[in-house]
């Protein structure tokens, strides 16, 4: 294969990475002394033009490369297409949040960084080469690094920053080895051959190491008990639209690779995770991360004043409920876990969406910042009620429909013994309790009055119109959720899940 031809593969990633440079040189070169929200508004616009040229570019250009085509490196099909411009369209909707935050000088280099991690993330849902995953996640990682601590009049930044950067350079490390390990089982960096080689040889030791290593890694970057640890301090002192874009954007590409290196690179070795039927694997394994998560997550939260660390408890749940999509190994999971953490990005997204602007009035993101917030604004506070009630997994919202899959999913994964049914179980449980503190945000939003002194919030109409049409979007794709499970049953099964 030419460069020209490997290159075509990768145009979508050329033209973010394109796109990158132009904001950069644009804002550096043209506009710096421009006023702070101008030169926002242009950046906005450039980051927009190049992740939409890069969905019409898919959109136009049908492309195939298989796993074998470049061993595993770049991987074009259907369901990676769909992936990467949900991406895409995330990262437009982070940018559009970020017009109203004045939280740094340096716009370009801010946006500049924003599509460098998009581009990494790309890559990472691409990739089914061990080598590529690594390089793809760091890539993705010291770009979020730096958006973490990108607001330099805040310690609180430059902390959640350094906490961040330590715990990821731990599961860094963690990740590299695990992949060695499995390399040297098997002498080989492809997913596909990799599961070829372990085919019946059973869980032995070293194999049961590299496993338990690769979920710490992976496990990590999902936020999962107990590798959760960086998550609450990141979201409260990285600046709001770089704590929606990790809890957005980089969830979606996590939790993919996650479900490819398991259920393709780990295929043979699930084990059985199923009540009194236990058997060695990654199933069990996950299944307790998963019960963890909603456990911790869902009670932690309940004892927040702040909204930013309500909801990076609340990740957390949401990780462990999202597992019992890879838990099910099979099509119907790929699908559920694909709906459900493609919903869930673009309703958390649009929730820090308004606390962002509640924070940039009120210098804080406390419950009390909220009060009366439906009659300061009342467009960002239906919204917001949108998103919180589709957190909770509300009806008719998307929220609800994608818990509603992964449940019938896990149901479904052992039939002859209702596999999963325990966790579903406690998954339902949780969730109840998730309810409260959902309904308490809204309680400060609806019910308690603002004080007198409270600011007027007043944000710009792009901004607005960017957080109305996330809402309107989690309504859709919950009053009709085949928008985006009606194509994703043939891209899994050309993608050989």
């Amino acid at each position: 294969m030419s460069y020209f031809q490997v290159l075509t593969l990768a145009m979508p990633e050329t033209i973010v990475s394109l796109a990158a440079l132009v904001v950069l040189f644009v804002d550096l070169g043209i506009m710096r002394a421009a006023e702070g929200k101008f030169r926002r508004m242009a950046a906005a616009a450039f980051t927009g033009t190049g992740c939409l040229v890069a969905i019409f570019w898919m959109h136009q250009v049908h492309q195939q490369a298989t796993p074998d085509l470049l061993g595993g490196m770049l991987v074009v099909d259907p369901l990676t297409q769909l992936v990467k411009q949900a991406l895409l369209v995330l990262t437009v909707f982070t940018a559009l949040v970020s017009l109203d935050s004045n939280f740094t000088e340096h716009v370009g280099e801010y946006f500049a960084l924003l599509l460098l991690a998009t581009v990494g993330m790309m890559f990472l849902v691409s990739a089914e080469n061990l080598l590529m995953i690594f390089i793809s996640l760091e890539l993705t990682s010291l770009s979020l690094y730096i958006l973490t601590a990108f607001n330099k009049r805040n310690a609180q930044s430059a902390e959640a920053a350094l906490k961040y950067f330590l715990f990821g350079g731990m599961a860094a490390s963690f990740t590299l080895f695990g992949l060695s390990l499995l390399y040297g089982l098997t002498g080989s960096l492809e997913l596909r051959p990799i599961a070829a080689a372990l085919q019946g040889k059973g869980l032995d030791p070293l194999l049961a190491v590299a496993m338990v290593m690769t979920v710490i890694g992976l496990g990590f970057k999902i936020a999962a008990v107990p590798f959760h640890l960086w998550a609450p301090d990141a979201y409260q002192g990285a600046p709001t639209p770089s704590a929606a874009f990790i809890a957005s954007g980089s969830k979606v590409a996590s939790f993919f690779i996650l479900a490819k290196v398991m259920m393709v690179g780990f295929a043979g070795a699930e084990g059985n995770g199923a009540w009194r039927a236990f058997a060695s694997g990654w199933v069990p394994l996950l299944a307790v991360v998963a019960g963890l998560s909603m456990l911790l997550g869902n009670l932690a939260a309940l004892a927040q004043d702040n909204v930013k660390r309500l909801l990076a408890y609340s990740a957390i749940a949401h990780g462990g409920y999202a597992l019992l999509g890879v838990l099910t190994h099979n099509q119907q999971g790929v699908a559920s876990l694909v709906y459900y953490v493609l919903t869930y990005a673009l309703t958390v997204l649009g929730a820090f969406g308004v606390v962002s602007v509640v924070e940039e009035r009120a210098g804080q993101a406390r419950f009390s910042d909220f009060a009366g917030l439906c009659r300061r604004a009342p467009l960002l506070s239906f919204c917001m009620m949108i998103f919180m009630l589709s957190l909770a997994g509300v009806p008719p919202l998307a929220g609800f429909f994608g818990k509603f899959y992964l449940f019938i999913a896990a149901v479904n994964a052992e039939p002859k013994n209702l596999g999963l049914l325990w966790l579903v179980i406690f998954a339902i449980a949780m969730s109840a309790v998730s309810l409260y503190y959902y309904l308490q945000v809204l309680k400060q939003v609806y019910v308690i009055e603002s004080p007198a002194q409270a600011p007027v919030l007043e944000a710009s109409a792009p901004f607005q119109v960017a957080v109305a049409l996330a809402a309107l979007s989690v309504l859709a794709l919950g009053c009709a959720p085949n928008l985006v499970l009606g194509g994703l049953s043939e891209a899994i099964r050309s993608a050989g899940f």
